[in-house]
C-alpha cells in the first residue's frame, strides 16, 4: 500500500462519532448542525433537465465534456466576476469535474512536481482536509498558515518566510472560507499572485461558497477577478459547484476555470483518471448555471437564519455574522466538551473546532471553537439556537 496513508489522520466525522459514541442524548428530536450538506429544496428545473436527460446513460461521457456545459460555465464566470466578454475560452480553459472534492485532490496529484526537491504545499489552517490529504499523497508537505481571530481569519501571506515560498507549489486559498467564512479581498488575491509570479507556484481557489453571502452587494470576489489583467490567467485554478449554490450536494457537478496551460496537462490526468463528468448531469447543470433567481432565493434563505439565530446566541456566546458562508464558528472555550454536553442535553449535534485545524507551533487556531452548520430549516434552526442558548445559559 502507499506508506503516504499512513499520514493520513482520521476525518472530522469519524473523530466527532468517536466523541459522541456511549453518549446518551435526551427524547428530543435531534437537529443536526455538523455536516455542511446544504438541504433546501433543489430547484425543481434542475430535477426535469436531469430527469428529460437520463436517455444519455447509454453513452459513455467526454472528460473533456459537453461545449454547452464549458460555454454556460464561461458566461456564468463572465457575469459574476465582471471578466472581459473574450476573456475566457470555453475550449481551454474550463473543465467539468464531479463536484470540487475529487478536483481540490486530483489538481495536486497533477501539479506536484518532486523532481524540483521536496514539495511543499500551503494551505490555510483551519481548513478543508482535503487539501491536506492530496498534498501527503502526492508526497508533499503541507505548511499549515494559521487564521484566526488576529489576521481576520485569513492567513497572513507577509508571516511566511522567503524560504518556504521558495519551495511552494500550489498555495490553496479558501474565499469563503471553511469554517470561518472570511472572504479574501481582492487585493488579498492580487497579492498571492504576485507572490506566485515570484516564487513560481500556482494559486488553487476554493470558492465552492461564493455564492452564499448576507450582502447583496457585495458579492465575494474571486481569483480570476483578481487576475483580469494577466494573460491567460496565468499560474490560477479555481474550483465551483452547484452544490452550496443550488443546494444540489448530491449532483456532484463543478468546474476548475483558468489558466490553459494547467488546464492542458491536468485533462490529460483526468482523462487516464477516469472521472468524466456524466452526460446527464452536465445536462441539468446547465440550466443551474445560466439562473440566478434560485440562488438569490437560496441565499435568502441563510440569511433569514443568520437574522433569525445571532440574537438567541449572542448574548450567551462570544459569536458574530461570517462575511459569507452557512457557518457559525464561535468561542466556547473547551470545544469537546461542549460538543460532547450540548449533544448530552440538548441532542444539537455540532463539530470541535479543533477538528478542521492542524497544530502548529502557534497553537491550533479551531480550539475553543465549534462549527455550527445552519442547513437546516429556518424553523430548525431556530429550535437548535433556543437549545444552545439553554445548554450554554445552565453551563
Amino acid at each position: 500500500m502507499n506508506p503516504h496513508l499512513q499520514q493520513l489522520q482520521a476525518y472530522p466525522f469519524e473523530r466527532l462519532r468517536a466523541l459522541l459514541d456511549g453518549v446518551k442524548p435526551p427524547e428530543l428530536r435531534a437537529i443536526p448542525m455538523s455536516i455542511g450538506e446544504p438541504r433546501h429544496e433543489p430547484p425543481a428545473f434542475v430535477l426535469q433537465a436531469l430527469t428529460d436527460s437520463l436517455h444519455t446513460v447509454g453513452n459513455y461521457p467526454a472528460t473533456l465534456g459537453l461545449p454547452e456545459f464549458r460555454s454556460a460555465v464561461a458566461r456564468w464566470l463572465t457575469q459574476r466576476f465582471k471578466l472581459a466578454a473574450d476573456a475566457l475560452d470555453p475550449n481551454s480553459m474550463v473543465l467539468p469535474v464531479n463536484g470540487t472534492r475529487e478536483a481540490l485532490f486530483s489538481i495536486v496529484q497533477a501539479i506536484v512536481d518532486k523532481s524540483r526537491g521536496t514539495p511543499t504545499i500551503l494551505v490555510p489552517n483551519p481548513l478543508y482536509l482535503i487539501y491536506e490529504g492530496a498534498a501527503l499523497l502526492a508526497g508533499a508537505e503541507p505548511i499549515y498558515m494559521n487564521a484566526d481571530a488576529s489576521n481576520g481569519f485569513l492567513p497572513d501571506l507577509e508571516a511566511i518566510p522567503a524560504a518556504t515560498w521558495e519551495r511552494c507549489q500550489l498555495l490553496f486559498l479558501c474565499s469563503p472560507g471553511n469554517p470561518t467564512g472570511a472572504v479574501a479581498s481582492l487585493d488579498y488575491l492580487k497579492r498571492a499572485l504576485e507572490l506566485a509570479d515570484r516564487y513560481d507556484f500556482v494559486v488553487a481557489s476554493d470558492e465552492c461558497y461564493s455564492e452564499i453571502y448576507l450582502d447583496e452587494a457585495a458579492p465575494p470576489p474571486g481569483l480570476l477577478q483578481a487576475a483580469a489583467n494577466r494573460k491567460d490567467f496565468s499560474r490560477c485554478i479555481v474550483f465551483h459547484s452547484l452544490s452550496k449554490r443550488s443546494s444540489v450536494p448530491g449532483l456532484r457537478s463543478g468546474f476548475v476555470a483558468g489558466d490553459p496551460q494547467l488546464i492542458k496537462p491536468y485533462l490529460l490526468y483526468r482523462t487516464y483518471h477516469g472521472c468524466a463528468m456524466p452526460t446527464h448531469t452536465q445536462l441539468a447543470s446547465i440550466p443551474a448555471w445560466n439562473d440566478e433567481a434560485h440562488v438569490r432565493e437560496n441565499r435568502r434563505l441563510y440569511q433569514e437564519k443568520f437574522r433569525a439565530v445571532l440574537p438567541i446566541l449572542q448574548p450567551v456566546m462570544d459569536v458574530s455574522a461570517p462575511d459569507a458562508g452557512f457557518y457559525l464558528w464561535p468561542h466556547v472555550g473547551d470545544d469537546e466538551r461542549f460538543t460532547r454536553e450540548l449533544f448530552a442535553q440538548q441532542h444539537v449535534t455540532v463539530v470541535p473546532g479543533r477538528y478542521f485545524a492542524r497544530d502548529t507551533a502557534a497553537g491550533n487556531p479551531g480550539q475553543g471553537r465549534v462549527r455550527l452548520s445552519l442547513v437546516p430549516n429556518v424553523a430548525e434552526c431556530i429550535a437548535a439556537a433556543e437549545r444552545i442558548r439553554a445548554y450554554a445559559e445552565q453551563r
